[in-house]
């Protein structure tokens, strides 16, 4: 059977969704198809977009398929954004139709619609707003190809999901919002695939453990932040979670300590991918591949390559680091802005911006964001690279390495960091994680100073923006 639609069609009484929400695949498509025709009797066509404000659930699920199967983009918008932040996105997508509770909802647009598929089918797709490093946000918009979601799914099989290993059936925990593209592609993929949704509205460490031994879950995506909580739980080693085969991380960097925890937690089944919105997944590797080579995102899938190109423009030898290209990805634009796109491209290389090397084998190394590093002394020094060494310490939940001006070094390296429930910030602990670093990092890359915080702004897939801690502590 290919995809959710064959699936729904053929073996309508298999749960789709648990929870508040439960339903199966035959009532989720009936829902599914009064969306499309809703959205269609209003006037959406292929290429149009179709804006979301909407929390994990039934609501979320129901509008990616309906827009999946009529030729539009589907922009999901994260409902924590103000007024003013949700126009704007609205303004500039030049959207055909908006479902939020404040405006359409779900319920009013499949009101009355019929149930039957709608006329014309054709695979439609994703548009997510990216904010990047300065100004407004972009959305990132990939060619639609004239094909219909079953004649799409071979397609996708070939160049990426069959890299994630999964069965035919299964329970998919849904982490983090699905207006995020890793959780979105990840729900999309698990639909395709059969599997049943487990949507909790936000994440909760002790309550992922639950959930994941109550409905015997066999696959989830996380980040890094997630896993650095889920061993911070007290009675984590009460849980049977037997069940899981694949737990997948990507978004954020993750510290090789936390990585391997988890792997003598849960066994090997972790499995990293690399990516972006803009490039989708272009790496994948195993537990067993990363603990022979610790630090690995993983080799380029088939069809596609990576380039480190060096300060110099060159293309920089094995285990020399410079920027991050990769070759092979399918077609995108930022929506009205070509030079924006223009920027991203060398040739027909697409670069994330991030920093890295490749070794011998051509698996990548990443280092961090080209707009995080930290230049002190004249010397390269990567964020990420200290905050995975002070994150090894029992008293850290959380932290930030920034660099600020400093007439001396150009930069001094600044570490905020949020203590673990129970530990006080103080002089104590900062002599305690000085001596911590010794071992671990070269003294240039120790912090200058060391500030603690309540808590540090991630995203819910767990990503910090440097850019913006940097420019609130140089504020204050």
């Amino acid at each position: 059977m290919r995809g959710f639609y064959e699936i729904a069609a053929n073996d309508p009484d298999r749960a789709a969704l648990l929870g508040d929400d439960q339903v199966s695949y035959g009532a989720l498509l009936d829902r599914v198809n009064r969306a499309s025709n809703g959205l269609t009797a209003r006037g959406t066509g292929p290429g149009d977009c179709v804006v979301t404000v909407l929390k994990n659930g039934l609501d979320a699920l129901t509008m990616m398929l309906a827009t999946y199967q009529i030729g539009a983009y589907l922009v999901p918008v994260n409902w924590h954004f103000t007024a003013e932040e949700i126009d704007y996105i609205v303004t500039d997508c030049g959207a055909a139709v908006v479902v939020a509770p404040h405006a359409l909802t779900v319920d009013e647009l499949v009101a009355g619609r019929p149930a039957d598929a709608p006329e014309h089918r054709r695979a439609g797709s994703m548009m997510l707003y990216t904010s990047g490093t300065t100004g407004r946000p972009k959305g990132v918009r990939r060619r639609l190809l004239d094909l219909t979601p079953e004649e799409l799914y071979p397609i996708l099989m070939r160049k990426s999901w069959r890299h994630f290993g999964l069965p035919m059936g299964g329970v998919h925990l849904v982490c983090s919002q699905l207006y995020h593209s890793a959780p979105y592609g990840q729900a999309m993929m698990a639909l395709q695939f059969g599997h049943t949704i487990v949507a909790p509205e936000r994440f909760d460490a002790a309550g992922a453990l639950r959930l994941i031994e109550r409905h015997g879950v066999t696959n989830a995506f996380m980040v890094p932040t997630m896993f650095h909580r889920l061993l911070a739980v007290p009675d984590r080693e009460s849980y049977d979670l037997s069940s899981l085969t694949h737990l997948y991380h990507g978004a954020a960097p993750c510290p090789p300590a936390v990585k391997k925890a988890m792997i003598d937690w849960l066994g090997p089944v972790l499995w990293e991918y690399y990516g972006s919105t803009e490039a989708a997944v272009v790496t994948m590797v195993s537990s067993q591949e990363w603990l022979a080579r610790p630090g690995t995102v993983g080799r380029a899938l088939d069809g596609m390559t990576f380039t480190i190109v060096g300060d110099d423009g060159e293309e920089a030898p094995p285990g020399s680091p410079g920027q991050v290209y990769v070759e092979g990805i399918n077609r995108f634009e930022y929506h009205r802005d070509p030079g924006k796109t223009a920027a991203a491209m060398r040739g027909r290389a697409y670069t994330p911006g991030d920093i890295g090397y490749l070794d011998d084998e051509g698996y990548l190394f990443l280092l961090d964001r080209r707009t995080d590093l930290i230049i002190s002394g004249g010397v390269n020094v990567y964020p990420a690279e200290i905050e995975a060494a002070l994150l090894e310490h029992p008293s850290v939940a959380d932290v930030a390495v920034i660099g600020v001006p400093d007439a001396e070094w150009g930069q001094r390296v600044v570490a905020l960091v949020q203590p673990a429930a129970g530990v006080s910030g103080g002089p104590e602990l900062t002599a305690a994680l000085l001596r911590h670093c010794e071992p671990r990092l070269a003294r240039m890359k120790h912090p200058r100073v060391i500030e603690y915080r309540a808590s540090l702004p991630r995203t819910p897939t767990g990503k910090l923006s440097r850019r913006n801690v940097r420019e609130a502590y140089l504020s204050g």
